[in-house]
């Protein structure tokens, strides 16, 4: 792609790429990885095949990869609600406080609103310009952006990851009917369709289900079983009328049945009770990370050997 003009989102749209494959090598090298996943995914002639959701897939396909050509874009991509974006008139300052606060390498960067998107900043553009204090030369924040992808909902993530690779692009923006953005996604959100979940140094411990951050206050996964947890900070969170203990087994559980919805990441939800979830991390169809704050403070935890 050349350079994005977000006023033009809708003539940027990506289209879906050719879904024919050539069997040669050398067609197989320059695909490169990705492309490779997707020829697994085409049945040969030869090649024993089963019917699922209309699609002929290998027999022997493994579930994750045959997300490739079931789930769709809209399926996979963070709404328009949870998107983090600056503006492009932003300081580089407030910039640098936006990575900060949010954790994230690459930020999409609009001019007025999220509907005229012009390409992403990167971290590592910006502490290599600027420095990681801030000095160096004039902040143009317009001259360091990347291009993005824009792609259409209806794409299926297996077209959309070839696409990534072949054009060297890690994000994407979903653009619907009318050229406005409708929801994000990465390459790792695309990759974890078939590995299932990569943390990384910044995720909480996948084996530890909670961490005392301090007194009274808990992050903790959703899976966490909801028994143990109250074991754990000494008091019941299913003991009040709104709350069915028979049909919840974890944090996440209690969580959703709580706000009737899937909660968005930075989203507070109050138990009756007193404590209070915030929603540290989740997707368009699950919680994942949760911060516990309860009331009281110390006079709530249990005793400390109590074990996860």
């Amino acid at each position: 792609m050349g350079d994005i003009d977000g006023s033009s989102g809708a003539a940027h749209r990506a289209q879906p790429l050719d879904d024919s494959d050539e069997d040669s090598s050398e067609s197989i090298e320059k695909q490169g990885f990705f492309g490779r996943i997707i020829d697994a995914l085409t049945p040969s002639e030869d090649s024993g095949e089963e019917a699922l959701n209309g699609h002929n897939v290998p027999a022997a396909t493994p579930l994750g990869m045959i997300n490739l050509r079931r789930m769709r874009v809209e399926d996979v991509a963070i709404p328009t609600a949870e998107i983090v974006a600056v503006s492009n008139a932003i300081t580089l300052e407030e910039l640098v406080q936006v990575f900060r606060e949010s954790g994230f390498t690459r930020i999409p960067v609009y001019e007025g609103t999220l509907d005229t998107p012009l390409g992403f900043a990167h971290l590592k553009d910006v502490a290599l310009t600027h420095g990681f204090n801030g000095g160096g030369h004039e902040f143009d924040l317009d001259s360091m952006l990347r291009p993005l992808l824009f792609v259409p909902p209806s794409m299926p993530i297996g077209v959309l990851l070839t696409k990534m690779q072949t054009e060297r692009r890690h994000m994407a923006l979903v653009i619907d009917e009318y050229g406005g953005v409708d929801g994000l996604l990465t390459i790792e959100d695309l990759i974890e369709q078939v590995v299932g979940e990569i943390e990384d140094e910044h995720d909480t411990d996948e084996a530890q289900l909670w961490i005392r951050e301090k007194p009274g206050c808990y992050i903790a996964q959703a899976r966490a079983p909801l028994d143990e947890f109250e074991a754990e900070i000494g008091r019941s969170l299913t003991s009040h009328d709104a709350v069915d203990e028979e049909e919840i087994d974890t944090l996440g559980g209690l969580v959703f049945m709580l706000s009737g919805r899937v909660p968005t990441r930075g989203e507070v939800i109050q138990h009756p009770d007193g404590p209070e979830f915030e929603v540290m991390d989740a997707d368009p169809r699950r919680i994942k990370r949760l911060r516990v704050r309860l009331p009281g403070g110390d006079t709530a935890l249990a005793a400390p050997d109590a074990e996860a």
